[in-house]
């Protein structure tokens, strides 16, 4: 097979984490990606202009000089933010988004929005600066199925919001369900959906398959047959209104391999390899250079990339692990092959 050469892609969703983890794993989507959208649910999370500067510079930090990656910051949504708030993030340059964690819903979700209508005059602001929200988009709650509340949010809470407010742009991040693609497809201009590779690659057997995995455990949780193949569909349809994020989690082994594991899948070292096999494996390889690397920079209103990486259908074996601070992190297919590596980088002529 000839080698895949397309535009240097970005990641529109992906958590760096802070401190030694964030050391650990920056590189593997800088090495990938030329721009990233940055996840703010650190601890104490990102809910300032002033405090994404700051974990930009420290992202900046953690990475080889030269490499061009440019982290694109995200504001962490609370009941307490002001719309003020929302003006210094667009004078920045440096902020793109603006996440919304329903309280609850995931990792370091206790301090996001628990009554919407509390943060409405933000969401107005947003939408007079043409300020993304980026959606986590489950409903919490004991009472609801863990494989209904993607669609339980969407129908609740999103439909509404988006009627509500017809100029703000919406990101709904991670879509595991057929229900979510429908809705993207009916849905207004102005509103995306990033989708994950583990997602494309897996349904919810891969939880049992052979004993409980918890390195197959992430939020939102892997979905029916049916929802994976409606995501495959979706991602290399070349609709714009689908692009990839990762939402690449990484967590040390001790915190998966417990009796309360963490969500999370990491898949930063593999990244754009395993989209090249879900779009393979779908004979449409052809479209992975639009879904990876122009419809979300479009939908942000950014260029695409110059430069380019070439893919070439070489297998390499996963490491069992790597090192993360003083513990090790298991990557998503560790000991497993990945049948696509990435060859080189270079520039549209």
């Amino acid at each position: 097979m000839s080698p895949l050469i397309i535009p240097r892609p970005d990641d529109w969703h992906v958590h760096l984490r802070d401190g030694a983890a964030l050391a650990a794993v920056a590189e593997f989507t800088a090495r990938r990606f030329g721009r990233a959208i940055v996840m703010p649910n650190l601890k104490p999370a990102v809910t300032t202009t002033e405090l994404a500067l700051a974990y930009r510079d420290r992202v900046l930090a953690a990475l080889a000089p030269g490499g061009g990656f440019e982290p694109l910051m995200t504001l962490y949504l609370t009941e307490r933010t002001a719309p003020q708030e929302i003006d210094r993030a667009a004078a920045s340059g440096c902020v793109h988004a603006v996440k919304l964690y329903p309280a609850g819903a995931t990792t370091h979700s206790d301090a996001g929005v628990r009554d919407l209508e509390r943060v409405l005059p933000v969401l107005e602001r947003m939408q007079e600066r043409g300020m993304p929200l980026l959606v986590h988009g489950e409903t919490p709650g004991a009472g609801i199925d863990p494989f209904d509340r993607e669609a339980h949010f969407i129908d609740r809470t999103l439909a509404p919001l988006v009627r509500r407010l017809p100029g703000l742009k919406i990101v709904l991040e991670h879509i595991t369900t057929r229900h979510a693609v429908e809705f993207l497809r009916a849905a207004r201009p102005g509103v995306a959906a990033t989708i994950t590779p583990q997602h494309l690659l897996h349904n919810r057997g891969a939880l049992f398959a052979g004993g409980l995995r918890p390195h197959f455990y992430c939020l939102p949780i892997l979905k029916r047959e049916e929802d994976r193949l409606a995501l495959v569909e979706a991602a290399t349809s070349g609709d714009p209104r689908f692009f990839l994020g990762t939402d690449s989690a990484p967590h040390a082994r001790s915190a998966k391999e417990s009796s309360c594991g963490c969500a999370g899948m990491f898949t930063a070292h593999a990244a754009v390899e395993l989209y090249a096999e879900a779009f393979e494996d779908a004979g449409r390889l052809e479209r992975l250079a639009d879904f990876a690397g122009r419809f979300g920079a479009q939908f942000y209103g950014l260029a695409p990339h110059r430069e380019t990486i070439t893919l070439v259908r070489r297998p390499w074996t996963v490491p069992d692990s790597y090192g993360f601070g003083e513990d090790a992190l298991v990557p998503y297919r560790a000991g497993e092959t990945i049948r696509w590596s990435i060859e080189a980088t270079g520039s549209v002529p």
